[in-house]
């Protein structure tokens, strides 16, 4: 499984598992990971420590899996945000 992935992809998928709103799926649709090929992958490249932290912190999230989310794309985005024009911030 590790062997075909170059150290640029696999601290990609490090940064993409410790993402709270990126799915496995999407993972596994980007570099062809199923979510125990990536536990996998977080246990061999992750302190021990660090591993358990991750774990505890994606066991329960609905957002690490497609089919348990509420919202199906996008992010959600208050109404109270203040809209973004050339990289300015407009006032209200």
């Amino acid at each position: 499984m590790k062997n075909h992935l170059s150290d640029v992809q696999i601290d990609r998928i490090i940064e993409m598992a410790w993402e709270d709103r990126t799915p496995f799926e999407a993972i596994e649709y980007q570099f062809g990971l199923t979510e125990q090929n990536v536990i996998e992958l977080m246990r061999s490249e992750l302190k021990r420590s660090s591993f358990k932290m991750w774990r505890k912190r994606v066991q329960g999230r609905t957002t690490k899996h497609l089919k348990k989310r509420a919202f199906r794309k996008g992010t959600f985005k208050s109404s109270l945000q203040r809209i973004i024009t050339h990289n300015k911030i407009s006032k209200k």
